[in-house]
């Protein structure tokens, strides 16, 4: 009976031990609003949207302690349309991030999957893109600079320090996995950021080889590789920028710059103004985009925030300097500590002539002109 007793309570102990060595969270967030846009293609449109301010998501997280400050962890995170239970991310499981690693205190972690690059780890928090704070509808043109997770990185290895009284640096490469063809549709990234006081700065580089979009799969010939979700069809894209944001009392401030170039573009997912394609160029052609973002954003209360931001683009479409003046307006309250409500406005100008570009806010149909202004009422819910 004695004996009975002590294995009972051993395995108790031993099954309790295991438990808070390990543990798996389950998590997500629901974003769901009324959107009115005063040119779709030509016509104003009212619309049920999902995700106009952060991607709808559920997820998996887990970690288990091996000892000596080492821990293996994982991540499994699937995007959907809250409107139509539809997958996200050209209908992955888990499109959003997928990974498996090892995380040590004191050396930094090493994780291998789907994951997002540098430029979206350590610039994104600085930009009202990349928070929620504006996020989608907040995007600068085309996401050119993928502030907005436009796209993610398969096949990749990611490398993230430890905090060094504040600093902390991050490298990625994603490889093409293709037999014979090592840089085709490959990507590398690197980042760093460092925290003082109020103070955050930031900076990044990015290189995507052949990145493919899915319309333009079969002219690149690797739909295998890193990056398949590209807004842009070329032969290869960089992006690198840098930020600063100073947060004081309840009100903090930013700016970002960014570069994208992309060589020998064919086309830019979803932009044409007439259809619901890609808008294609008459020949292959070189994009640039400088983005100049300022922003802000401050709670009035606990619960009511505002936040707004103006990015200023300057483009280079072949010979054509397109600019895009883009504003976002933001007042969000906090029904509770994991509900909130949302009110939340864009408008954009371009003068783009010859390009066959239009304004064209991130997340909703482009416009047939020069102009376009949205706005949203939604509800977000975090579990």
């Amino acid at each position: 009976m004695k004996k009975t007793l002590l294995v009972g309570a051993l395995t108790g102990v031993f099954a309790t031990m295991a438990h808070a060595q390990s543990s798996v969270t389950l998590y997500g967030l629901i974003d769901a609003g009324i959107t009115y846009t005063n040119n779709q293609r030509g016509h104003s449109n009212w619309q049920e949207t999902s995700g106009s301010v952060n991607g709808s998501r559920w997820g998996l997280r887990g970690a288990e302690d091996l000892g000596g400050g080492l821990k293996a962890i994982f991540t499994l995170e699937n995007g959907f349309n809250i409107n139509n239970g539809t997958l996200g991310q050209q209908s992955r499981m888990f499109g959003r991030q997928a990974y498996v690693g090892l995380s040590s205190a004191d050396y930094g972690t090493v994780t291998l999957g789907r994951q997002y690059d540098d430029v979206v780890q350590y610039l994104g928090p600085l930009s009202l893109t990349g928070t929620q704070y504006g996020g989608t509808g907040f995007a600068h043109p085309f996401d050119n600079d993928n502030l907005d997770n436009s796209f993610r990185v398969n096949n990749s290895v990611h490398y993230q320090s430890a905090n060094y009284g504040g600093f902390k640096l991050g490298a990625m490469y994603g490889f093409s996995n293709a037999a014979g063809g090592f840089a085709n549709n490959r990507e590398y990234s690197v980042g760093a950021s460092y925290n003082f006081g109020g103070f955050n700065f930031a900076a990044a580089y990015l290189q995507l080889n052949n990145g493919l979009n899915s319309a333009t799969a079969a002219g690149l010939a690797n739909t295998g590789g890193a990056v398949t979700d590209s807004p842009f069809a070329g032969t290869r894209q960089r992006v690198w920028g840098a930020g600063a944001n100073y947060t004081f009392g309840p009100a903090t401030a930013g700016v970002v710059f960014t570069q994208s170039r992309v060589n020998n573009a064919t086309s830019i997912a979803n932009a044409n103004p007439v259809s619901s394609g890609a808008l294609a160029f008459a020949a292959p052609t070189g994009l640039r985009f400088n983005n100049y973002e300022i922003n802000g954003r401050y709670a009035l209360t606990p619960a009511l925030s505002l936040a707004g931001q103006y990015t200023f683009t300057d483009g280079k479409v072949g010979s054509a300097d397109p600019k895009w003046h883009t504003f976002g307006l933001q007042a969000d309250y906090m029904l509770s500590k994991r509900t909130d409500v949302y009110l939340q406005g864009e408008y954009q100008h371009v003068k783009a002539d010859g390009t066959g570009l239009t304004a064209f806010i991130n997340g909703l149909a482009p416009s047939s002109t020069q102009n376009q202004v949205a706005v949203t009422a939604g509800l977000r819910h975090r579990f």
